[in-house]
């Protein structure tokens, strides 16, 4: 890090959680045939990687949409890396954080039939990209509806590292945290005004 100075403490603790999240050791995920729900392997599409704002949009169009309709996990896994983990930051109550990590299945598995059933749309609001070279680090910060235009019913932020392998953008790990009482999305990592 010579030349870039120190890293403010949310920073530095954006990069920790990704670090932890990337070696932590995990039950792997459960075999195909023993998922609840089948992904299959598919190409990714070239819009959906070819650029951050593709792949970041992508992100939230295939959580996204209202009750019944299936989500698009097949798409949604050729954004990550083989081995991809996704890290959701929770906070038991007495306010001691409870990181929750999963595989890609282990999330469809877990919040595909709640998603379907009630309808989930997560939007960007916000984000604050740093890049060098080939990687990047993108915080993303959202809102979250059961319906298109109904009322917000929550905000949090997401934290990417992606990578550029010559020829498309990955999604290497996520990790996120929903905004509570006694952890509010900090003013930098809000729309201004």
């Amino acid at each position: 890090m010579s030349g870039m100075g120190r890293l403010d403490r949310g920073a530095a603790a954006a990069l920790v959680l990704t670090l932890v999240a990337a070696c932590a050791p995990l039950r792997s995920a459960a075999p195909e045939e023993e998922a609840a729900v089948r992904v299959p392997a598919i190409e990714a599409r070239p819009g959906d990687v070819s650029t951050l704002d593709g792949i970041i949009g992508a992100f939230y169009e295939v959580i996204s949409g209202p009750a019944g309709r299936p989500r698009e996990w097949a798409r949604d896994r050729t954004l990550y890396i083989p081995g991809v983990r996704f890290v959701a930051m929770t906070a038991n109550r007495d306010g001691t954080p409870v990181p929750e990590v999963t595989s890609h299945q282990e999330y469809v598995d877990r919040t595909d039939a709640g998603l379907v059933e009630r309808g989930f749309y997560e939007t960007e609001i916000h984000r604050v990209t740093r890049r060098f070279g080939n990687i990047a680090h993108v915080f993303s910060t959202y809102e979250i509806r059961r319906a298109k235009d109904g009322p917000v019913l929550g905000r949090g932020v997401n934290s990417m590292e992606l990578f550029w392998d010559g020829s498309r953008w990955w999604i290497a790990a996520a990790v996120w945290e929903t905004e509570r009482e006694g952890n509010p999305i900090p003013p930098e990592l809000l729309p201004p005004g």
